[in-house]
């Protein structure tokens, strides 16, 4: 659950029962990791905890250094005030009342110094966390632009985007989610920028989160806050690329981070916020607005093309007489509506091999599954090869979506059209669309309107998603964000 409640045993001025409380709680001795040293300055006796891993072990041995050459004289009055003011040449120190908040900041990498006839601990931000190089994220690929990413150590995620946002008004609000696993979230909000009743909101769910620990992190999160739903489509977006975060933290998004996950969730997010791409951005208007209509064009393809050649096949007498070729020329050894299912399972069953295929062997595996699927599933009448052709372009389009959750979330929304169209003919594919239009109509992301500013429609925002604009030309902010200050300029 999040660190919200009262912290209620003391450090005790005398060390030895500080000594046998922390090691009984952390395990030292039965615990390799837990480290613990005993040493004197002057006649004063002190503990220094860390973890193996997590400490910086040339900053801590300079300043044990420093430490052995303070005299007794030099600390006759209160050990505590000289080594926190005077003697530890380190600038990340902070005081800590009780063993609880001790340990705590201990488990997350930071080294604690018990002292002796003191009732303070101290506390110094040397960790040194298992970390990656930021690289591109393979997900938001661009042809131009910065090829950074997020890592995994939340310090390296909120730095790469203050170094794009160089504001004293950018925030970054932590707090520690999980009992167990006490893991860092931080809400990030231009302060004022951001609708306060969002950011308000978003605290208060995170804090209200009850539970051991978030190893899955900000996949778990998103459930706590969203809720229980079995909506498929994302409700709020996923990034791993610092510019995007910033640009939507200066439309008065809300952003949260959470350790040990590259991926940055931004609230609150539209349908129409899912299909955007930054390399959008870094082409002029004309090629910006033109990729974004070819998205749109395999975003369509990825979710009708298949209900509706099938409902064609169904239904001969509709297929125009100039587009007679979109006809099957020879049905296979299974019904139509049969191969459109085997082949749906089929496609999914690659992908996952091809995630879960080692790289030297996923070459291997391609071919392997285009001999199979593609040549001998047609040769011995299980799939007509119309199928194999319309399901390789509705695939295309899948994963030309920008958001990868968007594309599974439409995977689904395709096979429950093919299952309407094949159950029902014509009317199964109106209802299965009216249903799909009101379903989104009727959902709320963090209480907005999940198809702005199509329903309900908004001339500027629609223009916006339209069109790529150039932006000298955007002054204002998008306003289903409700910000504060609606001017860009």
């Amino acid at each position: 659950m999040a660190q919200v409640t009262e912290k209620r045993h003391p450090i005790s001025p005398y060390l030895e029962e500080n000594q046998k409380y922390l090691n009984d709680r952390l395990g030292v001795g039965k615990s390799f990791d837990i480290g613990v040293h005993d040493f004197y300055v002057g006649h004063t006796r002190m503990l220094l905890y860390y973890i193996n891993g997590f400490a910086e072990s040339l900053l801590i041995s300079q300043i044990m250094r420093e430490l052995n050459d303070v005299r007794e004289r030099d600390m006759a009055d209160n050990a505590f005030d000289h080594l926190f003011h005077k003697f530890i040449p380190f600038y990340q120190l902070s005081k800590v009342d009780t063993t609880d908040e001790f340990m705590d900041k201990l488990l997350v990498g930071q080294v604690g110094l018990i002292i002796d006839r003191s009732s303070h601990a101290i506390i110094l931000d040397a960790k040194i966390l298992p970390n990656r190089t930021p690289q591109e994220p393979d997900t938001e690929r661009i042809v131009r632009g910065a090829h950074d990413g997020f890592t995994e150590v939340l310090v390296t995620n909120t730095s790469l985007t203050r170094r794009r946002i160089r504001d004293e008004r950018l925030r970054f609000e932590i707090m520690q989610i999980g009992e167990r696993t006490k893991t860092d979230v931080a809400v990030a909000y231009l302060h004022d920028v951001a609708n306060e009743e969002l950011v308000h909101t978003l605290k208060e769910r995170l804090q209200n989160i009850q539970i051991d620990g978030i190893p899955m992190a900000e996949k778990t999160v998103e459930e706590f806050i969203i809720g229980k739903t079995l909506n498929p489509f994302p409700l709020v977006r996923y990034t791993e690329r610092p510019d995007v975060a910033a640009v939507h933290l200066l439309e008065g998004h809300v952003l949260i981070y959470v350790d040990t996950s590259p991926s940055v969730m931004i609230t609150p997010a539209t349908y129409f916020h899912h299909v955007q791409h930054a390399e959008e951005y870094r082409q002029t208007p004309v090629i910006g607005a033109y990729l974004r209509w070819v998205r749109f064009l395999g975003i369509f393809a990825s979710v009708f093309i298949l209900p509706i050649w099938l409902l064609l096949v169904m239904h001969p007498s509709m297929i125009p007489e100039p587009l007679h070729f979109l006809g099957i020329k020879k049905m296979g050894s299974i019904p139509i509506l049969a191969q459109f299912v085997i082949a749906e399972l089929g496609l999914d069953l690659m992908r996952m091999a091809a995630i879960h295929t080692p790289a030297p062997l996923s070459i291997a595996v391609g071919l392997l599954a285009a001999i199979l699927v593609g040549d001998v599933a047609i040769k011995v009448g299980l799939l007509a090869p119309e199928v194999i052709l319309y399901l390789a372009v509705a695939a295309i389009g899948m994963y030309s979506t920008p958001s990868y959750e968007l594309s599974l979330a439409n995977r689904l929304i395709r096979l429950f059209l093919i299952l309407m169209v094949g159950f029902f003919s014509t009317p199964g594919l109106m209802i299965g669309i009216t249903l799909i239009l009101i379903f989104l109509a009727s959902t709320r992301s963090l209480n907005t309107p999940y198809l702005w500013p199509f329903i309900p429609f908004n001339y500027k925002g629609m223009k916006d998603i339209v069109v790529r604009l150039a932006v000298p030309s955007k002054n204002n902010r998008p306003s289903i964000v409700r910000s504060q200050n609606s001017s860009r300029q």
